[in-house]
């Protein structure tokens, strides 16, 4: 069940959230870290 939801999550965030993987990390606002951040943690809780 948890990987469900984590599937449909981070199929969610590839339609709805930008991506910065081409950005520098260390130029990233407070707000664009914290989205890499949920999205890096919802790509690993679905991939468990």
């Amino acid at each position: 069940m948890k990987k469900l939801f984590f599937g449909f999550l981070n199929r969610l965030n590839k339609a709805v959230l930008p991506s910065y993987s081409q950005l520098d990390p260390a130029r990233l606002t407070k707000l664009q870290q914290a989205i890499v951040a949920f999205r890096y943690y919802v790509l690993i809780q679905s991939k468990d």
